[in-house]
């Protein structure tokens, strides 16, 4: 079978990110495996690395970059937002609660999708709004599952401590009263992508007198089969 796009650069490149597929290489090992001349394959894995495609271990040999892990995150959200809507959509009925999808952003949490109670006393959170990462049901589900050293980061000066977050882990979800705004109450839970990792945060909000200083209780069944669905659907897109 011809592999070839009649663009021999990008073919052979794409040689080079394939051989790196199976683990690092040398250079010797990618002359080896993709059939190309040694200044070849030089050449295309320095351009790939400085592209940050290709990336060096700790002995000097050549891996896949972290911009191809970037790349993937990205085309999960595109799948990810186009699932959300009938899902929250779905949830705030349910509920009968404005329901919210947020993905971390550096030191913030940021709305990317919404489902909003069409009347009554709600809790509006706009699509593209910029919330904090230390309040908030959606920031302690987003915190939970970092690396310690990013999470002990994260609880520095946060409303919740980190005997919650082995909470939140246990339990499989999150809820917070007053945390972000006073008379607030929210439900989270993860989002995760097929690989495991938690992508994103399911939550309810609305104000405490409807939700209680308990909203788990009330919510917390419904918020993590959305996630789960969501989680579901990111899984099948990725077979």
């Amino acid at each position: 079978m011809d592999n070839s796009s009649g663009v021999g650069v990008l073919d052979k490149a794409a040689l080079v990110l394939s051989a790196l597929e199976a683990g690092p290489a040398t250079l010797a090992g990618l002359v080896s495996s993709t059939g190309l001349a040694r200044p070849t394959a030089h050449r295309l894995a320095v351009a790939l690395e400085h592209h940050r495609l290709v990336a060096r271990d700790m002995q000097g040999r050549f891996v896949l970059g972290p911009r191809l892990s970037e790349l993937s995150a990205a085309a999960g959200e595109d799948r990810l937002l186009a699932a959300a809507g009938p899902v929250l959509a779905r949830l705030r009925d349910i509920t009968g609660e404005s329901a919210q999808l947020f993905r971390r952003q550096g030191d913030y949490r940021v709305c990317v999708a919404a489902a909003e109670r069409p009347t009554g006393l709600r809790d509006t959170v706009p699509v593209g709004s910029q919330l904090t990462m230390r309040a908030g049901s959606a920031a302690q589900i987003l915190l939970a599952w970092e690396d310690p050293e990013r999470m002990n980061r994260g609880l520095q000066n946060a409303a919740f401590t980190a005997a919650a977050l082995s909470q939140v882990r246990r339990r499989g979800w999150a809820q917070s009263v007053g945390e972000r705004e006073p008379g607030i109450a929210s439900v989270s839970a993860s989002v995760r992508s097929p690989s495991g990792k938690v992508i994103a945060a399911v939550s309810v909000s609305g104000p405490v007198e409807r939700l209680t200083r308990q909203p788990g209780r009330m919510h917390a069944p419904a918020v993590v089969a959305a996630a789960e669905r969501l989680s579901q659907s990111l899984r099948r897109s990725g077979e």
